[in-house]
């Protein structure tokens, strides 16, 4: 979870996992017990090694209550819709991780790899749907056409999630990327459920259509520099505290922003990466010659570039209070994180 020394952050967090354990007991049905479960390991609560850090960092639910904090809001009304987007995303983390075949994650073992493949998509899909039962709860408190509106903005960003997916999987096999070719895919993959989270949190406070956009290029360039230094992690993270491999992306030649910056300077790295088949033992010394030609450097650059934009629209969004303090804080934090 995370670890910002903010009181508001931390009752947050608390009021966020409270609504997500509730939202999960939706599956409980005779003969189904082990599906909540696996439902309950893959976010954290159950199995060897279960506890905070299993459970993720929570970013987008607790942009979603800071947002509508900071837009002058109550925060509880808009705990349904930070589930919802907890929800998607976990979802949207099992199917990636069979996709990528990625056999740990938060430094445990994925779901398909303890229970294969089958169950762990019947699992992902039971998420998502959670998601939207979930969302649902908004007409407790919320208007009919408020929570329509809420669904719009969540189907849309599913719908770019699925986009940057495809294009993070298909970029694998071409040769003729560039930069350019980069953004589109985190745009949808990374940054569009971050940008709804805050949205959604700006629409529930009821801010009108300005401050809202506003909001929302926040949470988008916020998550465009996330992704950015997730993508540093991957490659020069510590295992020890990332939880994920720094491996998996050079072998499986995922087109990550220092990779495609090393692939356009055509030179040592460039060459080695096209002949292919790397093996585990070059990793080490291939993130070296990345790192000297300017990838790590460049990526560096690139999510501060990003994190200042991110703080100009947060700017121009007018945040009140502490929960804005905290928007601020987040997005430094997220920045200069470990894992």
């Amino acid at each position: 979870m995370l670890k910002i020394n903010h009181e508001l952050t931390q009752t947050l967090l608390a009021a966020i996992e409270t609504e997500l354990r509730q939202a999960v007991t939706r599956v409980e049905d005779p003969g189904c017990s082990h599906l909540g479960y696996m439902l309950a390991y893959h976010l954290g609560w159950e199995g060897e090694g279960a506890g905070p850090e299993a459970g993720g960092k929570h970013i987008r639910p607790v942009l979603v209550l800071l947002t509508c904090a900071a837009a002058g809001g109550a925060w509880q009304a808009a705990l349904p819709a930070a589930a919802t987007v907890e929800l998607v995303h976990n979802f949207s983390l099992i199917h990636d991780d069979i996709e990528d075949n990625s056999p740990t994650r938060r430094g445990r073992s994925t779901l398909w790899k303890l229970w294969g493949v089958p169950q762990a998509i019947n699992a992902g899909d039971a998420l998502f749907t959670l998601a939207y039962l979930e969302l649902g709860r908004l007409r407790e408190t919320q208007p009919a056409e408020l929570t329509l509106r809420a669904a719009e903005v969540l189907q849309q960003a599913c719908l770019q999630l699925t986009r940057g997916q495809y294009l993070d999987l298909a970029y694998e096999a071409r040769t003729d990327l560039s930069l350019e070719d980069y953004w589109p895919m985190i745009r949808g993959k990374t940054a569009a459920l971050l940008a709804a989270a805050t949205e959604l949190g700006a629409l529930i406070a009821g801010v009108e259509e300005e401050r809202r956009a506003a909001f929302r290029r926040f949470g988008e360039h916020l998550g465009l520099a996330f992704q950015a230094q997730d993508d540093l992690l991957g490659i020069w993270g510590e295992m020890a505290i990332t939880g994920k491999s720094t491996a998996s992306d050079l072998l499986t030649g995922k087109k990550s922003l220092p990779v495609l910056y090393g692939l356009g300077q055509r030179s040592k790295f460039a060459q080695r990466w096209y002949r292919g088949n790397i093996q585990p033992q070059e990793i080490e010394s291939l993130a070296a010659q990345l790192e000297a030609e300017g990838g790590r450097d460049y990526t560096r650059r690139a999510a501060e570039e990003l994190t200042e934009q991110a703080l100009q629209a947060l700017e121009e969004a007018q945040p009140r209070g502490e929960a804005g303090e905290a928007l601020t804080a987040l997005a430094h934090q997220l920045l200069h994180r470990q894992a």
